[in-house]
């Protein structure tokens, strides 16, 4: 595979350049102003132009730049018609095509497919400025606008679609993004290094057919199509499953037989011989030998010959129309593309799509620091294009003081696309860079006060984190660095993470700088001092991480550590958040409805959020990415980190529009809205125990608000359309007994009230009051929520005042 020595190697001098853009132009006047006549390459993106590295089509458009090319931008155009794809006139080179910074079908819709009401990536967050699969769309509409001319796409809704994957959103496996789109070249993954190399051979007069020799691309190609006759193919089920061993032969035999195992063809050969290979056959013949000399071979001659043969290796995995009818295959399929992922070892893959084949070239290669350090110091304008006035952008308000310091992420979450799209190797910045870039925000980014929003990545501490050994690293196959523990050959050294901070709040006219990226606990625990220098510096009383569940079997489907390693970590948290003199609290995140989570893992996750007084405001139901490993188990109902078959492992997952709703409700036990159907699932699971006026509930029986007469109001049930069952959850149970005059006040208090006819105890009435056998017993000690007295709070005043 064909990669370049440095993605800087080739820039020419800056006297041999044009003088870098203000702004990469997005409209004929301001190509004149510039003094061209025409683009070489033109960018699409369904994003609103945000000249800023945090944005792909600006990091794109300026390196294409710095190499010497003239790039436009046409942004969100109108995917209606191919006039808006003209506006620019006609590419010399190519189209390169984007939906933007997210998969377009993740933009525009909710987990519940329901339509968004903003986009965080346009002008004033307005809606429907982008079609479903805008990769596809406007690849269609630039083909039609200049046919002929070569259409290039990338970013993350074509990295994450580039074979045939299940889509959430149509409920069905589609094929591969290439073959509805009809791009002749697919980028995949960081494309810097593979679209620097296209673009200067393009302009040197190769053939955009011809070159498929870059990292990181895949393309079609005719069923069978192999780069050199010296490639060999293996079919996917070599890779998962084991086949069948053969003897090893004598090393001093000097003469081995020629025996039919060993002939590739033995059958068809037999069977061409005709008449006279049965002729012969009757006549007695000396069975046929082959001398073969024996040559000693040194382990590296031996590692060497290994080496090649497996770079000229291609995996074949099931067609699209096997994936698509058989979810066992699908799975299979699944593990393999993620064990073929570390760029060190991965080998071409190619899927059947028809008559046709999609050819996918291995993962490109890491940038060096000092390639990060290259595509981030470009001469960006960190603004929005003119264009937009005044109006606000969400996502640049998000990052517009915000540093991005490393890529990557050897985590390995299944719900998380991030591995499969910028892989598991991290690459990170130096310091200069980094310190160079929050200077610029300093003195050229409107609106700065002096504080930096967050210096992090995919997660807050990786930066610099790798494998010991570059050789073990190269050779991996492991899914994840951190699960199911953490690797021994993982460096989890802070040392680098933490002097970075120190320098970073050393810079003049800086204040503060936050940490707002995902942090990776079970690695922070590692390095105590790190965890300290966090929380005395960097936290603004609230700290957001990711636990995502507390139930093993769910966080194993997940490959997040077990709840034990957020219990490290905030004892951590508070004990130095003590030290420093600070309140401060740790916001949880958590997912509902993740493949392998079942109703009473849910409700565990609920009583603990309820036992450590949790409210939570925000909360997320499980979203089928394309690619995802989870999105996996969500289709096929089987566990792609084992060995797939037919008679593995079945994932239970939830479905149904009424279970995903009931698992969200679970997360947020605290709102009224979420306790009918709270109250209709417990009953459900024979845990009606929960249910009641009293501090060891979960959920009250009767609220204000919610009319007389329904279930568990004490009233006389309901009969008709419910068949006698009030409310339609089941056979209603007596009311509790009322509460003592204290508890009654503080339910009021909380909005939460006794019965309007409280009858008397009974046996039904102590199943529902009874104790808590899920889990621990909560505590019946009433504490505030922690959230609740996050908002009362007031500011402290400063020490030596008061």
């Amino acid at each position: 595979m064909n990669s370049p020595a440095n993605l800087f190697a080739t820039v020419p001098k800056r006297s041999a350049r044009a003088a870098a853009a203000p702004f990469l132009p997005m409209s004929r006047a301001e190509m004149d102003a510039l003094g061209w006549d025409e683009c070489d390459v033109i960018l699409v993106t369904g994003d609103a132009y945000i000249d800023h590295p945090s944005f792909g089509m600006a990091l794109v458009g300026r390196l294409l730049e710095a190499q010497g090319f003239r790039v436009g931008i046409i942004s969100q155009p109108d995917w209606t018609s191919a006039e808006a794809f003209r506006v620019l006139g006609k590419p010399r080179l190519y189209y390169g095509i984007t939906a933007g910074n997210m998969d377009s079908m993740v933009n525009r819709y909710t987990a519940d497919r329901k339509i968004r009401s903003e986009d965080a990536y346009t002008a004033d967050a307005e809606p429907n400025k982008r079609p479903d699969r805008a990769v596809t769309a406007y690849a269609q509409r630039a083909r039609e606008a200049y046919p002929g001319i070569p259409v290039v796409i990338g970013s993350i809704e074509a990295s994450l679609r580039r074979i045939a994957h299940y889509d959430y959103w149509s409920d069905k496996v589609r094929r591969s993004v290439l073959v509805d789109s009809k791009a002749d070249l697919l980028i995949f993954g960081n494309a810097e290094r593979a679209l620097v190399d296209l673009t200067h051979r393009m302009h040197a007069g190769e053939e955009i057919k011809t070159i498929r020799d870059l990292r990181g691309t895949a393309f079609l190609v005719p069923s069978g199509w192999l780069p050199t006759p010296e490639w060999g193919v293996h079919n996917s089920t070599r890779v998962d499953t084991p086949g069948k061993v053969d003897a090893h032969p004598d090393p001093y035999l000097m003469v081995q037989p020629n025996t039919p195992s060993c002939a590739s063809n033995g059958g068809a050969e037999a069977s061409a011989a005709g008449t006279e290979g049965a002729a012969a056959a009757a006549a007695p013949v000396a069975p046929a030998v082959v001398e073969k000399p024996i040559r000693i071979m040194s382990r590296a001659e031996r590692q060497a010959m290994e080496r090649e043969k497996h770079q000229r290796t291609v995996v074949r995995l099931p067609s699209f129309e096997t994936v698509s009818t058989d979810p066992v295959m699908y799975a299979h399929a699944s593990r393999v593309f993620h064990l073929e992922s570390n760029p060190g070892n991965a080998r071409a893959l190619v899927q059947a799509h028809g008559e046709r084949d999609v050819w996918l070239n291995p993962p490109p290669l890491p940038l060096r620091m000092d390639e990060m350090d290259g595509v981030y110091d470009m001469n960006y304008a960190r603004a929005p294009h003119p264009s937009y006035g005044k109006a606000r952008i969400p996502a640049w308000e998000m990052i517009r003081f915000s540093v991005n310091i490393m890529r990557g992420c050897f985590g390995g979450c299944t719900f998380c696309s991030i591995t499969e799209h910028e892989g598991r190797i991290i690459q990170s910045r130096s310091e200069p860079s980094i310190l160079r870039e929050i200077e610029h925000i300093r003195d050229k980014t409107k609106g700065f006060t002096g504080t930096i929003s967050d210096l992090g990545g995919p997660t807050a501490n990786m930066y610099r984190l790798s494998c010991k050994e570059p050789e073990i690293e190269k050779t991996c196959r492991r899914l994840s660095c951190v699960f199911p523990s953490i690797c021994v050959n993982l460096g989890t050294d802070h040392s680098k993470l933490i002097a970075l901070y120190r320098k970073a709040r050393a810079i003049p006219g800086v204040k503060k700088i936050l940490i707002s990226s995902g942090l990776r606990y079970d690695l922070a625990v590692r390095s105590p001092e790190y965890v300290k220098e966090l929380v005395t510096h960097h936290v603004g009383g609230l700290l957001k991480i990711a636990p995502e569940h507390t139930e093993e079997n769910t966080l194993n489907k997940m490959m997040k550590p077990g709840i034990g390693a957020y219990d490290e970590f905030k004892e951590m948290f508070d004990r130095f958040s003590l030290e420093a003199g600070k309140k401060q609290y740790l916001i949880p995140y958590f997912i509902a409805a993740h493949p392998g989570t079942t109703d009473l893992d849910m409700l565990n996750l609920a009583l603990w959020l309820k036992k450590n007084n949790f409210k939570l405001d925000q909360v997320q139901t499980f979203m089928p990415t394309p690619m995802a490993m989870a999105t996996t188990m969500y289709h096929s109902r089987r566990n792609p980190l084992h060995k797939v078959t037919a008679d593995s492992e079945v994932v239970e997952t939830a479905r149904s529009g009424k279970i995903r709703r009931t698992h969200k409700a679970f997360l947020r036990y605290q709102d009224p809205e979420n306790w009918p159907i709270l109250r209709e699932a417990l009953v459900a699971m024979g845990r009606a125990d929960l249910i009641g006026n009293g501090e060891r509930h979960l959920i009250p029986a009767w609220s204000a608000g919610e009319a007389t007469g329904n279930a568990y109001s004490g009233a006389a049930p309901a009969k008709g359309k419910g068949g006698g069952k009030a409310g339609g959850y089941g056979a209603a149970p007596a009311a509790p007994a009322a509460a003592p005059a204290g508890r009654a006040g503080r339910a009021a208090k909380s909005g939460v009230v006794a019965a309007a006819q409280p009858q008397a105890r009974g046996a039904r009435a102590n199943a529902l009051t009874g104790s808590l056998t899920a889990r621990k017993s909560l505590e019946t000690k009433p504490r505030a929520s922690i959230l609740d007295t996050i908002k009362v709070k007031k500011p402290a005043a400063p020490r030596g005042r008061k």
